[in-house]
């Protein structure tokens, strides 16, 4: 049985893997400034909805498990 701080590491790494495909979903279809830093979305790019809402949703889900386990875990209120 994983111990809490185990647990949460794990919970943690699936949620870095979630932000990372959501951003790599993002490079793929969205071009980038002529720096190379930030999406440019001058040119009104077009992506698929469901997609985009899928990686979101595998993000948020994430998140919200991390969230619930420390507001649980220390009594937070949110």
């Amino acid at each position: 049985m994983l111990s809490e701080k185990e647990m949460l590491e794990r919970e943690l790494e699936k949620l870095i893997e979630a932000r990372d495909s959501f951003l790599a979903y993002l490079d793929t279809h969205i071009p980038k400034d002529t720096k190379g830093l930030n999406f440019d979305f001058s040119t009104q790019p077009t992506i698929d909805a469901l997609s985009v809402y899928e990686h979101f949703y595998k993000l948020d889900y994430q998140a919200r498990k991390i969230r619930g386990f420390l507001v649980g875990k220390f009594g937070l209120k949110a």
